[in-house]
Formats: C-alpha cells, sequence, structure tokens
C-alpha cells in the first residue's frame, strides 16, 4: 500500500522534517514567533501516526498563521433594517441551507483531528467513512428530515446507507475538474480523489477539503483519513499537498494517480 502524505500544520517558522523522529517539545510555539498554534492544533500535530519518509513540510509565515478553521465568516449581504426615527441597523440575512450544511461538514471533520468521535464506528474509519460520516452529521443537525431516506446511492443505482470510495465517485459525486483553476473555486465538502493500481486492483482514496467561504479568512484544507485501521485523521492545507506531497499524492494534472475534484450530486446548482 502506498503511505499517504503527513501534511501539517506547524507553528514555527523553521522547515520540519517528517522523514525523522522528531523532540515533542520542539512542536511548542517558541516565544517572540509571530504565530501561535491554538493548543489543540498542537495537540493534533503530536497524535498523528508515524511520519511518512519522502515528505517534508516547509511552514511560511503564512501558513504558520493560518489556523484550523471550522466555520464561515460573516456572509455578505446584511440586510438594513429600519428603526425609530431615521436611525437603522443591520441585521445578518438568513443563512442558506447550503452553507450551514457544509459548515457544519468543517466542524466534524476537522473534531475527527483532534479525537475521533465514539459515533463514527470503527469499522468504518476509512478515507469514504469520514466523508459519509461528517455529511450525515451535518444534515443530523441541520436537516435531519433528508435523513429518512438514504443519502447515497450503490452501483446498481438503489439507494443506500453505505457507499465506498468508488462508490462515492462514481455514483455521488460529480467531477468538476483537474486543472489549477478548479482548485481555487472548491468550497468546502468537495473532494480530491486518486486512483492508485495495486497487485490486488484499483484503489481509490478521497480527501474532504475544508475552505471558509471568505477566502480572506484562511487557506483551503484537506482532511482525510489514511485508511489503515488505528489510523489518526490528518489535516493540512491544500497547496502544501499540491507542492510538497509525493508525486503520486500530487492534486495536479501531470499526476495520472490523480482523478480530479468532485462535488456531491446533491449539492450541485
Amino acid at each position: 500500500m502506498l503511505a499517504l502524505p503527513l501534511i501539517l500544520l506547524v507553528s514555527s517558522s523553521a522547515p520540519v522534517s517528517l522523514g525523522a523522529p522528531r523532540d515533542v517539545s520542539a512542536l511548542a510555539p517558541q516565544a517572540g514567533s509571530a504565530s501561535h498554534a491554538a493548543p489543540w492544533e498542537a495537540a493534533a500535530l503530536v497524535a498523528h501516526a508515524a511520519p511518512r519518509e519522502g515528505f517534508a513540510s516547509h511552514a511560511t509565515s503564512r501558513d504558520a498563521s493560518a489556523p484550523l478553521v471550522a466555520h464561515a465568516a460573516p456572509q455578505a449581504g446584511s440586510a438594513p433594517v429600519a428603526t425609530s426615527g431615521t436611525q437603522a441597523v443591520l441585521v445578518p440575512a438568513p443563512e442558506s441551507r447550503d452553507v450551514l450544511l457544509r459548515r457544519q461538514v468543517a466542524q466534524v471533520a476537522l473534531a475527527q483531528v483532534r479525537k475521533q468521535d465514539p459515533a463514527w464506528h470503527p469499522d468504518q474509519r476509512d478515507c469514504a467513512g469520514l466523508i459519509r460520516f461528517a455529511v450525515r452529521t451535518a444534515y443530523k443537525r441541520i436537516a435531519p428530515a433528508r435523513l429518512e431516506t438514504p443519502l447515497w446511492t450503490d452501483a446498481r443505482g438503489a439507494p443506500t446507507d453505505f457507499a465506498d470510495a468508488e462508490t462515492l465517485v462514481r455514483r455521488n459525486l460529480v467531477l468538476l475538474g483537474r486543472d489549477d483553476a478548479t482548485r481555487e473555486s472548491l468550497r468546502t465538502g468537495d473532494v480530491l480523489a486518486f486512483l492508485h493500481e495495486h497487485d490486488s486492483g484499483p484503489v481509490f482514496h478521497l480527501m474532504l477539503v475544508v475552505r471558509p467561504e471568505d477566502r480572506a479568512h484562511a487557506p483551503a484544507r484537506v482532511v482525510y483519513h489514511p485508511g489503515e485501521k488505528g489510523a489518526q485523521v490528518r489535516t493540512g492545507l491544500l497547496h502544501n499537498l499540491a507542492d510538497e506531497a509525493p508525486r503520486e499524492w500530487r492534486p495536479v494534472p501531470s499526476n495520472n494517480a490523480f482523478v480530479g475534484y468532485f462535488r456531491l450530486k446533491e449539492w450541485m446548482p
């Protein structure tokens, strides 16, 4: 099995090699540093599985200051509501179900980096399982009536509560594209798909995108489960994955193993 990239947020400005053991104490924010990772971010960094060889993460000032964002910034479109006299107050416009669902997907996915939810069954903890769990939990919180019928479609086109990575790609997701322009247009809940050939046959692997609605608020991230039993959920910046991961895991057109960027059919316009 190919080793999945370990892509992490590092609060120090010095490069950290992920191919050799590190002193855990060195992960703490340094005095005088311009950026300070939240305590849970540092904990998530320490809790990740053993580093994979061949992939180094180099934190820049932009990377170091980028928080793990589990919410969207306030939305544009606030409408003025007149009060007494000539005064008026701004009342935020109601957020759409789409925005609320995506925000919940982000919160659920990032929460698994810190600690995997006991409600997420251990037998379903893999890349596709993370997506199913995050989406289902989001609907449970925002639109529970949707769960009266199955969320997914199986290989025969019938409704189902379970879909593996291949079935998600082939029956439940829509290809958006493979180029840089598509990458810039991604939203929370979108999916990166890879297909690698093994002796046992082709294997799909999926990564979930987390990105605030306000693009200036924080850069896009990916959240994913590497697939191995007992492994930790991982996260990192999307542009780091494209620039620094092993070639077979880079979401770029030149990588034949990169299938593309996808979106849930149900979330298409």
